[in-house]
């Protein structure tokens, strides 16, 4: 079925939706079925979990394997994970058959009385806050029911750095255990912090070191996406500029997400038969940005003060370098370098900025572009 609009902001939505990516597709699809795990990296928001999706979707994958995609990035303990891990399966199998679930709900033996059923007969994870109360009891369970299940298996577990914030210091070994011994299943670990990423599966002290294939995932090219928008224009009998995208890549650094959600408003905007022309640009993304306000002025008010201040101080910089130094601090009208150091901290942590190479950003870059219009004034990129 063909959607009213092509550029998708959420999500996967089949092969005619997504972007290249041929030679990831063909090497993850190749690594996985001949039995290898693979740790795969990036920044957020470039399309890691849509390349999961892809790939899962290949038809050597597809027909043969039971797929899953487990997001651990709210996670904060390992009930957590064994909460997010034990739904994902019941939502994976609940399309494949009463066998195949009920399989699953036997084995799941500690949290069976958690687990209801819908109008139409289809398991539903109901397992309440505090239900896991012996995580590592569930955990074995579901990799029980991976090593039994009829088909081999396939988990991808997104943003797997979120563990190394787990209080429980021993999951990297427990899950590495896990994984050693089950033979049915095999896992792709995705994370967008580099550095804890190369931490867990570099160092020679951790648990997950030499055990799965490393794949560092680039931004799309000019060129590729530039045809892929332009053909999906030219199927709805609407044209494009070219030069649109190559502006879209050096405002937002290539990252997919950002030009999808601009790509998406310009297409809506541009009529049948018309032409999106660069000049649409600006107005597309005022149009986000419109649409975004409450939010954003909701998370500015719900921020501590110090904390409000050193962003917004970020957010004027655009990249900030020496942030904890005294020249920011009294650039910027900062109290002293050790308050911005604790709120640089407290930002990193719930991921309003972000750090690469020492330079500190806003992480949403919309939100940058929004503080720049309406706060400081400034309508200039």
């Amino acid at each position: 079925m063909m959607l009213n609009n092509p550029f998708i902001t959420n999500g996967y939505a089949g092969p005619e939706y997504f972007c290249d990516r041929k030679d990831e597709t063909r090497k993850i699809t190749d690594l996985l079925v001949n039995e290898n795990n693979l740790a795969l990296m990036s920044p957020r928001r470039i399309g890691k979990t849509e390349l999961i999706n892809h790939c899962f979707n290949q038809p050597e994958i597809k027909q043969d394997y039971y797929t899953f995609i487990i997001d651990i990035y709210s996670t904060s303990s390992v009930s957590d994970l064994v909460n997010v891990f034990g739904k994902s399966i019941i939502d994976g199998l609940r399309s494949k058959g009463k066998k195949v679930w009920e399989k699953l709900i036997q084995t799941l033996a500690s949290l069976r009385s958690e687990i209801s059923f819908d109008i139409n007969g289809l398991p539903v994870w109901s397992v309440g806050v505090g239900a896991i109360t012996n995580p590592e009891v569930t955990l074995d369970e579901i990799f029980t029911y991976l090593q039994q299940a009829d088909k081999p298996c396939l988990v991808a577990i997104d943003e797997f750095q979120q563990i190394t914030y787990y209080g429980d210091n021993r999951i990297e070994a427990l899950l590495r255990t896990y994984i050693q011994r089950c033979t049915n299943a095999h896992f792709i670990f995705s994370g967008s912090h580099r550095h804890l990423m190369g931490e867990i599966f570099v160092s020679p002290s951790r648990p997950f070191y030499q055990s799965v294939t490393l794949m560092n995932l680039k931004t799309l090219t000019v060129e590729k996406y530039s045809e892929f928008a332009s053909e999906k224009f030219e199927e709805r009998n609407k044209h494009l500029e070219v030069e649109i995208i190559k502006e879209l890549f050096n405002r937002f650094e290539g990252v997919t997400s950002y030009i999808q959600r601009v790509m998406n408003v310009l297409f809506l905007k541009t009529p049948q038969n018309g032409t999106c022309s660069k000049g649409m640009l600006d107005d597309a993304i005022n149009y986000i940005l419109d649409m975004s306000s409450d939010t954003y002025e909701t998370i500015l008010r719900q921020m501590a003060e110090k904390q409000r201040n050193t962003f917004l101080a970020i957010a004027a910089e655009g990249k900030a370098r020496n942030v904890t130094g005294g020249i920011f601090a009294k650039k910027h009208h900062l109290p002293s370098p050790s308050s911005v150091n604790s709120a640089v901290k407290g930002l990193l942590e719930k991921d309003f900025i972000t750090e690469n190479d020492g330079a500190y950003s806003v992480y949403d870059q919309f939100f940058s572009l929004w503080i720049k219009k309406y706060v400081l004034g400034n309508t200039t990129d």
